[in-house]
């Protein structure tokens, strides 16, 4: 057990017992668990004398540096729960995010001043030239929370992590402490998490990968290691940051880990020396995996030093919720991807259209029950209601998230992923509703109509495609095509952030239709 029910009370633990140890390594140094929760404690008494306390909502921007985790703790400290918001996201999002969540206060990364400054009427400044400066605006009235006598719960929100939404706009999932302490609980003994670990923070902490990275490592004794942004786009340079910081555990999307092998194979000479022989762990999760394309990993690398595992789960159930490790018996397989069985406090249901229980080697789509189901969607009690249902009959009394993923259940109970029940899609790692996307893109002068497809380009390089319907009066020829297509990328630009933004545009003359009279998107697909 974790000692603790909340993630900053087991930190503080860690930190108290050994204050010395490297909690992070960065491009700058390192800051140690007693820096830092010094650093976090201090900006949790400014919270908390803004009126921060349980249940309450502070926004987050920081780029992935000491800052983002000084924040995120000293948020967690004041009994508030982090919104992350990515200061690359362009000034739309920003706006709609803060806008949504209504978070009282924001704590801002000094670094972040040029996007930040003036958004918000209650900035909360850290980092360099930062810490103890403060901008309140005389119309802002701090929330009524229960000030620092408040004392923590494990069912109190932790964050909230926006998703991509159906109806064209983002949704926040709100998380609570229980949920993710909980994750951790189930997987360090499956894993052999301890505080001899040293994590990679790949992922940006708007993406709820980041929340196993950063906690795998903290709640443990471990040391978190803040890549740069380079080494996330060039693997060449993470390869680098791999073998000389000395990284035990990666996690990675397999889009991602595609890219990552394309630097290191075709191999040369040293290649075993690329990655170093610290690492021990690799944790695939967020979108769909082919095993036969771990091929030259397992060849040169074998599958035990380091272990390969593919992981499923969502951001609604507290990123992971079923394990399963890869082994060389994986590459023969017919392109199916393997996600073994629930973690030990998850339950996966899977049922059919009329939520009957499908018998094993039928498909049905997912539910998902246990400790990480969250708390449900910020401020939109119709659409939880939706996601988050009561268990049907014969299934007990719990509460199920449907997941619109379809899995089949073989024999001895382990699971298959076979793909989405609906329109969402799956691409390097996020789950992205294209109704989102098409939204931004049709309110364009000359188009009357988007559609957004995921194409596989081979190898798992899945790729978004706006397919761009021209209004009648267009008149579209070969220049004026280019010149809309120029537009689509300018607009989604501004107003989508990078995950969201389509690879390529494609006009169409015509939207193919289903009998049903519905968009036939795997002709457009295709």
């Amino acid at each position: 057990m974790l000692p603790g029910r909340t993630l900053h009370e087991i930190f503080a633990s860690r930190a108290r017992a050994t204050p010395r140890r490297t909690a992070l390594s960065t491009p700058d140094g390192a800051v140690s668990y007693g820096e830092l929760d010094a650093r976090s404690d201090l900006l949790a008494a400014r919270l908390r004398a803004q009126g921060v306390g349980p249940n309450v909502l502070v926004g987050l921007c920081a780029r992935r540096g000491t800052e983002a985790i000084v924040a995120m703790l000293g948020i967690l400290k004041a009994r508030g729960a982090y919104v992350p918001i990515d200061p690359g996201y362009p000034t739309e999002r920003i706006d709609f995010l803060l806008a949504d969540c209504g978070a009282p206060i924001l704590v801002a990364a000094t670094d972040t001043a040029e996007v930040m400054t003036g958004r918000h009427p209650a900035i909360v400044w850290t980092g360099p030239h930062g810490d103890g400066r403060t901008e309140i605006a005389a119309a802002a009235a701090p929330p009524d929370a229960g000030g620092p006598a408040a004392q923590p719960g494990e069912n109190h929100l932790a964050y909230v992590i926006y998703t991509s939404g159906s109806t064209g706009e983002p949704k926040g999932v709100a998380v609570e402490h229980r949920n993710a302490v909980s994750l951790f609980e189930q997987t360090a003994p499956l894993f052999g998490i301890d505080h001899r670990d040293t994590w990679a923070l790949f992922h940006s902490i708007s993406f709820d990968f980041s929340v196993w990275e950063i906690w795998g490592a903290l709640l443990f004794g471990g040391r978190l290691v803040l890549l740069p942004e380079a080494a996330t786009r060039w693997p060449s340079l993470l390869a680098s940051w791999l073998r000389t910081q000395q990284v035990t555990v990666l996690n990675q999307t397999p889009s991602a880990f595609h890219q990552f092998l394309g630097a290191l194979f075709p191999r040369g000479s040293g290649t075993e020396e690329k990655i170093g022989p610290s690492l021990r762990l690799v944790v695939f999760g967020g979108e769909r995996l082919d095993p036969r394309l771990l091929k030259p990993w397992i060849e040169t690398y074998g599958d035990d030093k380091p272990r390969l595992v593919n992981m499923y789960g969502i951001t609604e159930t507290t990123v992971h919720c079923t394990w399963r490790r890869i082994t060389a018996a994986d590459l023969d397989s017919d392109g199916d991807s393997p996600i073994g069985v629930p973690l030990p406090a998850v339950r996966v249901h899977l049922l059919d259209g009329a939520r009957q229980a499908v018998p094993d080697g039928v498909p049905g789509e997912m539910y998902i029950a246990g400790s990480g189901v969250a708390r449900g969607y910020l401020g939109r009690p119709d659409l939880t209601a939706e996601r988050f249902v009561a268990a049907p009959p014969g299934l007990g009394e719990e509460r199920l998230y449907r997941s619109g993923d379809r899995a089949v259940r073989l024999l001895g109970g382990a699971l298959v992923y076979l793909g989405r029940a609906d329109a969402q899609l799956k691409v390097r790692g996020y789950r992205i509703e294209p109704g989102e996307i098409e939204e931004v893109l049709s309110r364009m002068p000359g188009i009357t109509g988007a559609v957004v497809t995921a194409r596989d380009f081979g190898k798992g390089d899945v790729r978004l495609v706006a397919h761009l319907l021209p209004a009648p009066a267009a008149g579209v020829d070969e220049k004026s095509a280019a010149d809309l297509i120029a537009a689509a990328e300018q607009r989604a630009r501004a107003a989508l952030p990078r995950h969201l933004r389509p690879s390529s545009y494609e006009i169409i003359h015509e939207m193919p239709m289903t009998l049903q009279g519905k968009v036939n998107r795997d002709a457009l697909g295709a």
